[in-house]
């Protein structure tokens, strides 16, 4: 069978079969970017200390209200809140980057400690790397609740278990933990690993995730060694 049939056969066979994700690894990595937004100095947040994680957290408790448990509702409502969440995350984190990159340059006062500045990087970098994740998890093929329902012949970001037949992953649907793995991979190896991006949206994303990364181990691990210097 040539990979495309096999591909075609694995879509009709998740047809009609709904197959919904825990809520509660995705509302758990919201509470740990709101706990790293809380760690990060003053001047690397996108608003006053308590904003950010206010909006996030009303969000969150909107959508765990909304559909608890299991994600598969398929409401305009709960999408919107969902993408609402994700794009304040990630704006927050490619603020922080772009700020801790200004600090960087131009010495501010994170950049006198070693300690202080691989702390703050750190704190950084574990953001975007969590924005990005929830990001791939709420656009990948129309969002969980959607994917809960039906899988698509041509998935947007391609996992190996929808890529190889001879897995067997008749009903499988990728999980939050996948697309975490997806956004560590992504930030240490700067380029797709196992997962392939196959819409436009998700490389032009990975693209920004990876020179995200770059810029920011690249330039904290500099800054570090010279400050030990």
């Amino acid at each position: 069978m040539s990979r495309e049939g096999a591909r075609g056969s694995y879509a009709e066979r998740q047809t009609n079969v709904v197959v919904g994700e825990s809520r509660w690894p995705m509302a758990g990595a919201v509470v740990a970017a709101i706990v790293l937004t809380l760690l990060l100095p003053d001047d690397l947040r996108l608003a006053p200390g308590w904003v950010l994680p206010l909006v996030e957290g009303l969000l969150l408790v909107a959508l765990i209200a909304g559909d608890p448990g299991r994600i598969s509702r398929r409401s305009t409502a709960l999408r919107a809140a969902s993408i609402a969440l994700v794009g304040v995350l990630a704006c927050s984190a490619v603020w922080s980057t772009i700020r801790l990159v200004d600090d960087l340059i131009h010495g501010g006062k994170e950049t006198g400690s070693a300690a202080s500045l691989l702390q703050a990087g750190g704190t950084v970098w574990a953001c975007t790397i969590l924005a990005f994740s929830l990001l791939y998890f709420e656009l990948d093929s129309g969002g969980a609740a959607a994917r809960a329902h039906r899988m698509p012949v041509t998935p947007q970001l391609a996992f190996p278990q929808q890529l190889s037949p001879e897995l067997n992953a008749a009903h499988w649907r990728p999980r939050y933990v996948d697309y975490l793995y997806l956004g560590l991979t992504n930030a240490t190896a700067f380029s797709p690993t196992d997962v392939m991006p196959l819409a436009a949206w998700a490389k032009i994303a990975m693209g920004i995730q990876s020179l995200v990364s770059l810029l920011i181990l690249g330039l904290v691990v500099a800054r570090a060694v010279n400050v030990f210097a």
